[in-house]
Parts: C-alpha cells; structure tokens; sequence
C-alpha cells in the first residue's frame, strides 16, 4: 500500500544525535497511511520516546496518544533542563528530583560503580537480560541508563537516557 499523506518532523537539541547526519537540525519528511499514533513515527526516525519531554503539532501540545494527520508539522523536544514547561502537556509522570533510582544495562559498569561511589542508588549487573531490566525499571520506579538505544523503545519504560559518552573524563 502506498502512503497517502504526509507531515513534517523536526527534531530539536541532543535528539539530532539518534538521526543520520543527513537528518540533523532540519525538517524530515514523513509519508505514511492511516493515523498512526504520534510515537511510532518518532520511533521510526530512531528516537527512542523517553528521551522525548515534549511535542508540538502544528503549535499546540500533544501527548503520545496523538494521531498523526496529513499535512501536521511536528517539533520534538528533549527534556528541558532550564525552561519551566509545567503549563504544557508532559509526556509522562515527573520522576523524583530530589531521590532518584537507576538501573543500568550491561554497557555501564563503570558508570554504575562511579554512581555508587556518588551515593545515587544504582542497580547493576552484567547478566540482565533486557525484559528483566525493563520489568524491574518499572516495579520499582528507576530510571533507565543505557548504551543500547533500541533498550529504550520498550513501551513500559516511562523515564530512560541513552548516555553518549562511556568515559568519565573530559576531551
């Protein structure tokens, strides 16, 4: 079946380094049939949705329970670190701030022992399979960290980061 409509994605920030550098910092077009909810499309351009805090379709406000329209002009932000956006849709529930819980995948063992050393509450083995990485995430309420993007595709994960760099030191 050939695509029949067509809307227009532009991802912000740190989510440009999930695109292909043909991709980055300029509009995508996206074809598609039907009206596939708002998250599969930005999954498609390899964005996995926990990076994602909030999404503006054609200026207003959305939550991932959108469905994508013809012609629809989408801007994708990443968490916002310094701009209070408490008065748009957020995408998910906040996490605690002040006593955050981690679990990290088999790529992060020296960030999980750094992590430690730091007192943040760190979960960490090498032998977690990734259903069970996600089902713990999830039970108890911890926020994701992993090198293995496709990781945070997983529907149930609420709160996830792809860490960038491995090595603690700087360049």
């Amino acid at each position: 079946m050939k695509p029949e409509h067509a809307a227009e994605f532009r991802f912000y920030a740190e989510l440009n380094d999930f695109l292909p550098p043909k991709q980055r910092m300029r509009t995508i077009h996206y074809r598609f049939s039907g009206h596939p909810g708002i998250k599969d499309p930005i999954e498609v351009f390899g964005v996995p949705h926990p990076e994602v805090e909030l999404i503006i379709v054609n200026g207003q406000s959305v939550g991932f329970d959108y469905q994508l329209q013809a012609g629809d002009r989408v801007a994708v932000y990443p968490v916002f670190k310094n701009l209070d956006i408490s008065a748009l849709i957020k995408l998910r529930e906040k996490s605690s701030p002040n006593n955050p819980h981690f679990i990290l995948d088999v790529n992060l063992g020296k960030l999980a022992k750094l992590m430690r050393l730091l007192g943040f509450d760190s979960l960490y083995r090498n032998d977690y399979w990734d259903a069970e990485l996600v089902n713990i995430a999830v039970s108890e309420q911890r926020i994701v960290l992993t090198r293995d993007r496709r990781l945070l595709y997983a529907k149930q994960i609420s709160h996830g980061y792809w860490v960038r760099r491995v090595d603690a030191e700087p360049d």
